[in-house]
């Protein structure tokens, strides 16, 4: 043995010093056992570090700080794996790892694949899993739905809750959004209970992963969104209440996903595997030196992130950490689904063995990306995760900038209008967010702001929304750029926009307080702003009960009507006509319920985007409407039909 062991080092000590690096040829451990596995008997740590030529285990009484308790020589074995086993039981011990190559210990890390970590995740844990399941979890389990069902909800933990508004208890915390009875000033409910009586289907959270930029010991001096991984497989220690005990922050986690699915909502995860927060220092950096990150022609980081690397997912042990991790959170945590942030840096390859593994254990979850980057990659168009690439995907959707900024003008533009605040030649562009990027004989794609050809197949690989967490919120977005209008006629051009996303085909996304017009003071990318920009002011819905009464009307309705979320675009295109004839600024159609047996045999949808009232002719034939003017309205329409400006109108028949 003690033979063996001095050849992998004279190997892996000749490999370290050699002056070219070839990724691909780094060998690839296939164990699915990488980091600690825990018993009362031993705990075996296993960390894949090719060409290293020493590891140091070092196990600690504290998370941070103090003597280490023990030091140990980790020892090689084959495929880069080293090993080392401590006999008894060590649980509520920390641990990490120093390698030695090239005559440097690089600095002390935990393991990548820890699954706890103490205060500000520099350490990694030693936990029984078992011992952190609140009562009941083994029975936690909430079906997944079909795709295009999904009415999405993007919420920060923090923002839910810190707000005095919000009446809960554990503000800024995972805790804060499983209390019941939560009410603002006026009595309507807030936080879960809010989001129950909404009847959205998926809440869409921030991240929730160790993030690098917040720190534990005092988190309500800093605010972030989190898109800065530190370590993937541990829940952000600032939103529990006990950031020092790793297990106190994966319990509470659970917690809030068991108390999602005892109120019917699924957790969609959005996770940030596209960069790390720290470059040359990173967890991986430290342990295998430049494998997990692209490089340009020049040797350097690449950038396609905007973050000072991008990894390199198509190499195998990247890819292999990325599929295992997310297996992890569905496993462990029962995570119904997952956001990925700039899936375009991602090679096509890994997210559909990513989809394929992760089907296998909760058939139908929910996933889907950004289908860009924020900078050149090295790696091929051909073979990223791009939105012009997703009929290459397995199951996978993007978001749809296309419709985004049809509805409310560009978001690199602040002051550009859009077709909801009353720029009619976007009217193309809504129409082609309409059918879900799909293929439809009447939207004309010479006239589509950025996609000249549709790129879904399928309507449910299209994320159909107008905001999200990053730019501006919409009700500053209108602020900005219809400085004119009052703010009624704002009000109502965010209805418009809202309508359009819940009555268009494809998967239905929402920023969270879009429901009562949220605003961030004008900030556009509020990802480091103080709480008094990001927080929810709950007292927005008294103020704006109205809108909230609609958007959940139109979300019940939209659950309610198979028609609005067809499943396949040839449905769509048998189903949807454009109405021709209509005046500048004016987007009618027809859909035929009748095709997939909707009770609504026959619907007419109008959108007027201008600022002026318009008149229709519906004939003699009667309709009965559910939505005039953006207000619920049943009632019977025959003959001429008056669209108040900035509006939507839906009536059916049933016959």
């Amino acid at each position: 043995m003690k033979i063996l062991s001095f050849l992998f080092l004279v190997f892996f000590w000749l490999k370290a010093t050699s002056q070219v690096i070839d990724y691909a040829t780094y060998p690839v451990y296939n164990g699915n056992d990488l980091g600690l596995t825990y018993s009362k008997t031993a705990s075996v740590f296993k960390l894949w570090v090719p060409y290293a030529t020493n590891i140091q285990l070092t196990i600690y009484e504290k998370g941070e700080g103090g003597s280490a308790l023990q030091m140990l020589r980790m020892l090689p074995s084959k495929n880069g794996l080293w090993t080392s086993t401590i006999k008894g039981d060590i649980k509520g011990k920390f641990y990490s790892f120093k390698v030695f190559r090239n005559n440097t210990w690089y600095n002390e890390v935990p393991d990548p694949y820890a699954k706890a970590v103490g205060i500000n995740g520099k350490r990694a844990m030693v936990i029984d899993l078992k011992e952190t399941d609140p009562v009941g979890w083994a029975k936690d389990n909430l079906p997944s739905i079909k795709a295009n069902d999904a009415i999405i909800y993007e919420l920060h933990v923090r923002d839910a809750s810190e707000a005095i508004s919000s009446g809960i208890k554990y503000k800024g915390k995972f805790l804060g959004l499983t209390e019941k009875g939560t009410r603002n000033a006026a009595g309507l409910s807030t936080g879960l209970d809010h989001l129950r009586e909404l009847g959205v289907t998926h809440i869409h959270l921030l991240p929730c992963f160790d993030f690098n930029s917040v720190d534990e010991k005092d988190p309500d001096a800093k605010y972030n969104w989190g898109y800065d991984p530190l370590n993937y497989n541990v829940p952000e220690g600032s939103y529990s209440t006990d950031p020092y005990n790793g297990a106190n922050r994966i319990k509470e986690f659970k917690t809030l996903i068991q108390s999602f699915h005892q109120n019917g909502l699924r957790v969609v995860m959005d996770v940030v595997y596209n960069h790390t927060a720290l470059t040359e220092t990173s967890n991986f950096n430290q342990l295998v030196p430049g494998y997990y990150y692209r490089h340009d022609a020049n040797g350097k980081f690449s950038n396609a992130t905007a973050c000072n690397n991008e990894t390199a997912s198509e190499r195998a042990m990247v890819r292999k950490f990325i599929i295992e991790s997310m297996k992890y959170w569905v496993q462990e945590y029962h995570v119904d689904g997952f956001r990925i942030d700039l899936m375009g840096v991602h090679d096509i390859e890994t997210m559909n063995q990513l989809s394929r593994e992760l089907n296998k254990i909760k058939p139908g979850i929910l996933l889907y990306g950004e289908g860009w980057t924020a900078g050149a990659s090295p790696l091929p168009d051909d073979k990223r995760a791009l939105k012009k690439n997703v009929s290459k995907l397995d199951h996978i959707a993007v978001f749809s900038d296309d419709i985004r900024d049809g509805i409310k003008g560009s978001v690199f533009v602040h002051d550009e209008k859009g077709f909801a605040s009353g720029k009619t030649d976007n009217a193309e562009s809504v129409k082609f967010g309409i059918v879900a990027s799909c293929l439809h004989p009447q939207v004309d794609m010479t006239k589509v702001n950025y996609s000249k050809r549709p790129y879904a197949t399928e309507p449910w690989q299209t994320i159909t929304y107008c905001e999200c967490h990053d730019n501006h919120v919409l009700w500053d977005k209108l602020a900005i750029s219809a400085k004119g209008a009052t703010v009624e006629e704002r009000k109502q051009m965010q209805l418009l926009a809202l309508s359009i996303v819940l009555t268009s085909q494809g998967i239905s996304f929402l920023h969270a307080g879009t429901e009562f017009l949220r605003t961030k003071q004008g900030v556009e990318n509020s990802f480091d702003s103080p709480d008094k920009i990001n927080e929810i002011d709950w007292d927005l819905k008294t103020k704006n009960l109205d809108v909230f009464n609609e958007v959940k009307a139109l979300i019940a309705m939209r659950k309610a009507h198979p028609a609005f979320r067809m499943s396949t675009s040839s449905a769509i295109r048998k189903a949807i006509y454009f109405l021709p004839g209509m005046q500048a600024g004016v987007i009618a159609y027809s859909l035929k319920g009748s095709i997939i047996g909707d009770k609504w045999k026959n619907i007419r949808i109008y959108f007027n985007g201008t600022d002026t009232q318009k008149t229709v002719s519906l004939g003699r034939v009667g309709w009965s409407s559910f939505i005039v003017g953006n207000a619920v309205k049943n009632g019977n329409c025959s003959n001429d039909l008056d669209l108040s400006p900035y509006s939507c109108t839906i009536l059916y028949q049933t016959k």
